[in-house]
């Protein structure tokens, strides 16, 4: 059948659509930027592609009208922490009327479960899209999750930096709060279990693990399975805002969203049933066990996607006006040098951040991320998904990917740190075997003249050091 799939490029659509192509769909694939899809040449040949910002009201349908199913994969929460409800709200209404223009059957969305009676803004939000959706000329399914566990989840990647990095935590109370968790694993089988599936119709389905936890349980049996030491003391009072921070500063969260999920962690979030599980036949795995299989995907450098990579885990929400490297009125730090072995030259671009570091003065680049984190911004948290992949849109430490082309021999980054201006570090090999390396720096008033001065000295050895080390081939 034909399946389009909106938030084709993020945690859960990556993970999705492997899936749903081999189980032999036919897949459109639906983003704001296809030049940002992290897909490998062999599977973007398997796939259609399509460009639609929900966001901006419908004139002209991208959209093939010969659809069967549509997933709705679009969520806002890490945008803002004023209006992301009803950014949230303007998708799904805009999303019903471009499913006016096709033969859409049932459309499928995952949601947050709502069975509170007092819901935070996230989950409020979550609930007021399914009942747009609601109002669509299809039939409609939703299922409703909590915390899903996988390795590259938000969720999953917020514990880990918690229990990795602080073996004595003063916490809030809101670790008591109980929550039911899900494998990746098992979303993943519900979402393809339920397409076309005449039983799921127009109903919303709570959908859980088999276990049910406080966010305290959660982080002891996670360093447990670690082999960690873990104390945690609770304090009777913390402040949201406090909350936020703490996770801001401790995890590779945004300040955004650790406002919204400290928001939501004070809610239970426990699944009435589990009524769709029995239906589709599937046997949820443990907690315990949804990490072990995280750590294995990690261990073995197979983890597909992670939340770290959307866009909305960085500064800049569209990067398509970057792309293009400006000229006029910019500060600019050029180098090059004669290389002997390009295609290993190149293996060291791709590798470069994340563990391996930047070739050159790895605490400069500490205490630069660590500045960026007092000032707000990404830091170097993010590292990277893949050791040795790269794909426009992943994250890349505190920049993004906005080119990444191997047979060119080409790497474009874009700096999401906090800065007086615009950044852009791009590395290129031409066809006479010369490594180019550019900085280029676009100041915003006096202030990023002043700034891009004030650190000359320290690019000066930083950047004729990076490239003299990723020019070597030993």
């Amino acid at each position: 059948m034909r399946i389009l799939l909106t938030g084709a490029n993020g945690y859960i659509g990556m993970r999705l659509l492997p899936a749903l192509l081999e189980n032999g769909h036919d897949v459109i694939c639906c983003v704001r930027d296809k030049n940002r899809l992290s897909l490998d040449a062999e599977t973007l040949k398997r796939v259609e592609l399509v460009e639609v910002d929900f966001l901006k009201a419908p004139n002209t349908s991208n959209i093939p009208e010969n659809i069967d199913v549509a997933y709705y994969l679009i969520h806002s929460m890490s945008v803002s922490t004023n209006d992301f409800d009803e950014l949230e709200a303007v998708s799904a209404l805009h999303f019903n009327e471009y499913m006016k223009l096709t033969s859409v059957q049932q459309v499928i969305y995952l949601s947050g479960i709502v069975n509170e009676d007092t819901l935070s803004k996230h989950l409020s939000s979550r609930k007021k899209v399914e009942d747009i959706l609601y109002e669509g000329n299809y039939h409609l399914t939703v299922l409703r999750a909590g915390i899903v566990v996988g390795s590259g989840s938000s969720s999953f990647e917020i514990i880990r930096d918690l229990c990795e990095k602080l073996p004595l935590m003063i916490a809030p109370k809101w670790l008591k709060t109980r929550i039911q968790p899900i494998a990746i694993r098992d979303v993943i089988a519900c979402l393809s279990g339920v397409l076309l599936n005449e039983k799921c119709y127009d109903q919303s389905f709570d959908i859980g693990g088999p276990d049910v936890l406080t966010y305290e349980q959660m982080l002891k049996i996670y360093s447990r399975v670690r082999k960690l030491r873990l104390w945690i003391i609770q304090v009777p009072m913390m402040s949201p805002r406090i909350s936020s921070y703490w996770l801001y500063f401790v995890t590779s969260t945004t300040y955004k969203l650790a406002v919204n999920l400290v928001d939501s962690m004070k809610m239970e979030v426990v699944a009435r049933d589990n009524r769709l599980l029995t239906i589709l036949g599937i046997t949820p795995i443990s907690y315990e066990e949804a990490i072990q299989r995280a750590f294995i995907k990690i261990e073995q450098n197979l983890v597909i996607s992670s939340w770290k990579d959307a866009l909305v885990a960085g500064r800049f929400s569209n990067l398509k006006g970057y792309i293009q490297v400006p000229t006029y009125g910019c500060l600019k730090d050029e180098k090059k040098i004669k290389i002997d072995d390009p295609d290993q030259v190149i293996e060291n671009i791709w590798t470069i951040g994340g563990e391996k570091g930047w070739y050159y003065g790895s605490w400069l680049w500490k205490i630069r991320g660590f500045i960026d984190l007092l000032l707000g911004g990404v830091g170097l948290r993010r590292g990277r998904t893949h050791p040795d992949k790269i794909f426009p849109g992943d994250a890349l430490d505190f920049w993004r990917v906005l080119y990444a082309d191997k047979e060119e021999k080409r790497l474009l980054l874009f700096a999401e740190m906090k800065l007086p201006g615009e950044a852009w570090l791009e590395f290129k090999i031409d066809k006479d075997n010369y490594l180019y390396q550019s900085a280029t720096f676009r100041p915003k008033g006096l202030w990023g003249r002043l700034y891009w001065y004030s650190v000359i000295p320290f690019h000066y050895f930083i950047f004729a050091g990076m490239i003299r080390n990723i020019a070597k081939t030993k």
